[in-house]
């Protein structure tokens, strides 16, 4: 009899736990593989919503949790919290003993689970790699992850050929999507009347759901950025606005209070969440006239729903775009400009014809195949694959 492989899923925020879901799902329902669940970062912190209670409501068992965050989002917190991480991981894997674990991303959490898992000798699955996010330190910390890793599937083929040029075996590298495209498509999203019970809101005649982090290889920049932003929104009429709030970045925190502030002064047309979930998330997608801030879902999931997306500033510099996507500086002029751009009746109609370059989903089953059929054998015996140089 086949020995079943033991795959070790990790995910540190609600964001990237929703990408997992369907593949968590797949994983699960496979005869030949057994899931393994660790959960950390922000899942495990009351002030982001204590998540981790949604992963077991769904009916997943999480075999370890790695607390790992301290009550700072400064440099020096963020840094402890990746020691803790090794330390946590570390442990974690000792007990467990997947035969290999998946990661999704780039964030720090990420980085860490991946470090300890070379140590340990665990052959490494990464998703969503070779993506580029300029302004961010999460675009070295992606890279680092890839490189660390043995097994890759890629949102695009431009991301797969930039995985390549890394020095990462083609035979190992998979485009097959984004994950958040499956969601869409196999998630059964909440009607208008649901949806605004869900969240305990009325909906405008228009509607702008906002996301906006930390572009965290600046320095101190995000009060000045979100007031810029928070004045352009208000100067928007009959238009109602729904946040989420940022991660647990350096400078989360400053944005958070100012988004908690702002809706307590103007509770008649605006509503903030921690966390929405993924169904909710996805399900105001539907009902938006289009998605504003700096966050990867207005380039990825967005351009599925036909609305229009402002991405402000560098956080998403160098990631593939659709023709939904309108770009701009940080400041109040340019963003006021991009919203007014939003709101042109022949920017709308163009929407209907735009195509979304992260795929049409398939992305789990995709994964899921390579998982259970792919052969392991000697893959820790990692060697650069070097590109034909021209002269």
């Amino acid at each position: 009899m086949t020995k079943k492989r033991k795959v070790c899923v990790v995910t540190g925020t609600r964001a990237e736990y929703g990408l997992l879901y369907f593949l968590m799902k797949e994983i699960e329902n496979d005869d030949s593989l057994i899931l393994q669940l660790i959960v950390t970062g922000m899942h495990l912190s009351p002030e982001f919503g204590m998540t981790f209670k949604q992963i077991e409501n769904d009916g997943f068992i999480i075999n370890r949790k790695v607390e790992i965050l301290l009550s700072s989002d400064t440099s020096i917190g963020i840094s402890k919290s990746m020691g803790l991480a090794m330390i946590g991981f570390a442990e974690a894997y000792e007990e467990m003993k997947p035969d290999l674990i998946v990661v999704l991303g780039d964030r720090f959490e990420i980085f860490s689970a991946v470090s300890a898992a070379t140590i340990a000798k665990i052959p490494i699955v990464h998703l969503h790699g070779g993506e580029t996010t300029e302004g961010a330190y999460d675009e070295a910390m992606r890279h680092s992850i890839t490189k660390m890793s043995h097994l890759h599937f890629t949102a695009a083929e431009a991301y797969r050929h930039r995985v390549i040029q890394l020095g990462e075996n083609p035979n190992n590298v998979f485009n097959v999507g984004g994950l958040g495209i499956d969601n869409i498509k196999r998630l059964k999203l909440l009607d208008r009347k649901d949806f605004e019970k869900s969240i305990d809101f009325k909906l405008g005649k228009r509607n702008l759901l906002i996301t906006f982090h930390p572009v965290t290889l600046e320095n101190s920049t995000e009060k000045d950025q979100l007031s810029d932003l928070l004045e352009a929104l208000d100067e928007l009429s009959d238009t109602h606005l729904i946040f989420t709030k940022a991660n647990a970045d350096t400078g989360g925190r400053n944005i958070n209070k100012m988004i908690d502030d702002y809706v307590k002064e103007n509770s008649h047309k605006s509503i903030a969440f921690t966390s929405l979930g993924q169904l909710r998330y996805l399900s105001a997608l539907q009902y938006m006239d289009g998605v504003i801030g700096n966050s990867s879902s207005g380039l990825i999931e967005a351009p599925s729903f036909k609305i229009g997306t402002v991405n402000i500033g560098e956080r998403q510099k160098g990631r593939i775009k659709s023709e939904s996507v309108i770009d701009c500086q940080s400041d109040y002029a340019s963003i006021s400009q991009a919203l007014e751009k939003l709101n042109d009746s022949l920017f709308i109609e163009k929407l209907e014809t735009v195509v979304n370059p992260y795929g049409e989903g398939g992305a789990a089953e995709k994964i899921v195949q390579a998982l259970r059929d792919f052969s392991f054998k000697d893959i820790l015996k990692k060697q650069f694959y070097d590109l034909e140089v021209k002269a």
